[in-house]
């Protein structure tokens, strides 16, 4: 009798797959005839490349190349055991370990101090406002700043300041870990891991590896996850709770994905990046009726505004702005000959995008200092001219409309609905329209655990990170999406694994119809897609605070609840800080590329088990996809059964 059902399920999951999805053999057969566009054109693209750098160095695979002086550099072999200075291989594969942490742990807190000065530069008649009072007081509130009979701005000011003064602060620790559930708080501090200011920690970490200094393994271990600590709970989570205080809150709303939301009728702009005061002025100053009125001079229709990476994470959510795609996709958005411009402002951007844009009609913008790229047009960018630098660029965008070939344009026919939105405060409230059980201001996770440990629902799953051509493209993200839906497993993304699953079709309501059963009935009563974005990558801290404020809803400790993450194509420095805070906030943590740590069995066996031991969570490597959805599997069943559920 079971196997019938089990067969059932599989046949109706089967046939709801084939008719919601768009199939990733389908969407390669589009990329490939736009990578015959590039090839007509005389250029390339990143699949070009990467066959070009075959064979990859394995000594850097394994992370044994030491050249952090000019002794060397020196590499670990069979007849050169340790380097010149004498360091060994632990050492070195440590080392190296640390310095790629804390690039991830600068550039992300970085972000967040941009977000910051944007945030202090708040006025009533500028382009930056307050739009989230009630997050910016309760903010105020928990770092006791004075707020009756004030004006809110200048309550803006003062908390910025404070917020800006935690990269630097001379004593104490992150604010913000205040936030994790009070045995997080005293795991971090029994391990001496609790961050202090973010500056400080990554200071640390160049020091520590400096030539000379630290050669011991599980030392620069701890400094790792220190560092990673005061970007998932500092830097990263300013980025975050202040884009949110300034532009709004996510709540869920409806969009589309995939290189079919390029309108060929429009003038197409792409934002992409990271950073969301840019991104948020674009879109402004798109609706302007005097650029719209230009854009129709031209020719065009209108403005269509698309976003790539995290920059269109973030204003898809809070606008509904279409996704193009991630970060493998950025190049195929000008092979399509329809995109007036890329604007760009950091991480994650190809430096191939300005020689690509040479190729065509499309401008290729650049404007941040920390980004600047060849072959770009640079057009500064910065908070106290934010509006004028907007609306130049976007009027460089339509009047480029009348130089685009019409001929040669190629805009594959893919795309699928989405809803995206899903902060913290958006799931209790979808939640509370369920159960109506409204116990303070900000709700209860209670309907969560309830269908947890009822077993409705199985588990819980992030999966996070970018692409990786060691991946084939996509495929990671969406086969692990599947079968954890298919295993009653809730998912919550951000990043450019959320844009994979909106491109397939897997963000949609009638996703729900590729469920196994208690998972599609959740779906159905409360109202959501199977899969739920929550934002950039910044925001995988909302994801840790929703993991804490369940934990001490349910009272448990996370590293005990049914939780796991994933990042099966993570490729960046960022997403290396990002995995050792989400170990170190006890989440087991499933990856499908392996870091750069093979040549040190110390290393590799201490991120992999001995690290639990200090937070009670841990890393497992495996690149066969299948295979890692099995043992994401058999983690969250092990721990329901050791909760008795």
């Amino acid at each position: 009798m079971e196997t019938t059902k089990l067969t059932a399920l599989e046949a109706r999951i089967a046939k709801a797959t084939e008719k919601l999805l768009i199939p990733i053999e389908k969407m390669e057969e589009e990329y490939a005839k736009l990578h015959d566009i590039a090839v007509a054109k005389g250029t390339e693209t990143w699949e070009d490349r990467k066959a070009a750098q075959k064979p990859q160095c394995s000594f850097g695979e394994d992370g044994v190349c030491c050249r952090i002086c000019s002794m060397g550099p020196c590499r670990i072999t069979k007849k050169a055991s340790r380097g010149i200075c004498g360091c060994d291989v632990h050492g070195i594969v440590a080392r190296n370990y640390l310095r790629f942490s804390a690039g991830g742990t600068a550039a992300h807190s970085d972000h967040g101090r941009e977000i910051m000065h944007t945030f202090s530069q708040t006025a009533a008649d500028k382009d930056y406002q307050v739009k989230d009072v009630n997050k910016l007081l309760k903010i105020a509130k928990d770092w006791e700043v004075e707020t009756e009979g004030r004006d809110i701005y200048d309550i803006a000011h003062e908390v910025a300041e404070i917020g800006l003064l935690e990269y630097g602060k001379v004593h104490g620790t992150q604010r913000f870990i205040k936030w994790a559930s009070k045995d997080r708080q005293e795991a971090w501090a029994r391990e001496g891991i609790e961050p202090r200011a973010i500056d400080r920690e990554i200071a640390e970490c160049l020091h520590r590896t400096h030539m000379g200094c630290s050669s011991e393994p599980i030392a620069l271990m701890r400094q790792a996850l220190r560092s990673a600590l005061s970007d998932g709970w500092g830097g990263s989570m300013m980025g975050t709770e202040f884009s949110d205080v300034m532009f709004g809150t996510p709540m869920p709303r409806d969009t589309e994905a995939n290189l079919g939301v390029l309108d060929a009728d429009c003038v197409n702009i792409i934002v992409h990046g990271h950073d969301p005061s840019l991104s948020e002025m674009i879109v402004k100053y798109a609706e302007d009726p005097e650029l719209v009125a230009l854009a129709k001079e031209v020719g065009a229709k209108g403005i269509n505004i698309a976003g790539v990476c995290c920059t269109s994470n973030e204003v898809t959510m809070r606008h509904g702005i279409p996704m193009a795609g991630n970060f493998l996709q950025q190049e195929n958005c000008i092979l399509t000959g329809a995109v007036e411009a890329v604007i760009v402002d950091i991480q994650c951007i190809f430096p191939a995008l300005g020689p690509l844009s040479q190729c065509f009609h499309t401008k290729f913008i650049t404007t941040s200092e920390i980004a600047r790229i060849p072959y770009a047009t640079h057009i500064p960018f910065s908070v106290e001219t934010a509006g004028a630098n907007a609306k130049a660029i976007v009027r460089e965008a339509v009047e480029n409309f009348k130089n685009r070939d019409a001929e040669s344009v190629y805009i594959p026919d893919m795309k699928r609905k989405a809803t995206v939105g899903y902060s913290c405060e958006a799931i209790i409230k979808q939640l509370d329209t369920v159960c109506n059980s409204f116990v303070d201001e900000l709700g209860t996770y209670q309907p969560l655990v309830d269908c947890i440990t009822s077993g409705v629902i199985r588990g819980a799953v992030a999966v996070v990170g970018c692409n990786n051509p060691k991946i084939r493209t996509d495929f990671g993200h969406i086969e692990l999406m599947k079968k954890m839906l298919k295993n009653d497993c809730v998912i919550v993304l951000s990043g450019c694994s959320a844009q994979a699953a909106a491109k397939a079709g897997l963000m949609s309501k009638e996703a729900k119809d590729i469920c196994g059963a208690g998972m599609k009935r959740v779906c159905e009563l409360a109202d959501i897609p199977p899969v739920l974005h929550m934002g950039s990558c910044v925001d995988i801290s909302r994801m840790m605070r929703l993991v804490c404020d369940v934990a001490t809803q349910w009272g448990v400790d996370v590293p005990q609840m049914p939780v796991v993450g994933c990042a099966p194509e993570w490729m960046s420095e960022k997403a290396v800080s990002i995995g050792n805070y989400v170990v170190a906030t006890g989440i087991d943590t499933f990856l499908g590329v392996v870091p750069y740590v093979g040549g040190s069995d110390i290393v590799s066996n201490f991120l992999q088990d001995g690290i639990k031991e200090w937070v009670g969570a841990s890393f497992t490597f495996e690149t066969d996809m299948d295979k890692l959805g099995d043992l994401m599997l058999e983690n969250i069943e092990a721990k329901r059964l050791a909760l008795g559920i």
